[in-house]
């Protein structure tokens, strides 16, 4: 069993309130989940109206399409023109880690 994660630190563009982050990261959130069926929710800087943290966490029995995955992922977040992609943190675990 293979988990990977992901934690997308990004910038949002012209947003003012809180109310304008959440009409532009819950659309990402939702694609991502009904695209790639991973798990995925906003995880930090909630009370910051132009920053967003991202995590997504996906399960394979297969370690190359856990990896093909997780880039699926962080093309589709990367191509989103309503958002500048500052980092992006990966982890990969396996049956070998303790």
């Amino acid at each position: 069993m293979y988990v990977g994660t992901l934690s997308f630190d990004l910038l949002l563009g012209d947003v003012r309130s809180l109310k304008e982050k959440r009409s532009v990261v819950r659309p990402i959130v939702a694609e991502l989940h009904r695209k790639y069926a991973v798990s995925v929710a906003e995880v930090g800087d909630q009370d910051l109206h132009r920053r967003a943290t991202i995590g997504v966490a996906a399960v394979s029995g297969d370690a190359g399409h856990l990896t093909e995955l997780l880039d699926r992922c962080e093309r589709l977040v990367a191509a989103r023109p309503e958002v500048d992609l500052l980092s992006v943190r990966r982890r990969f675990h396996g049956d070998h880690d303790d």
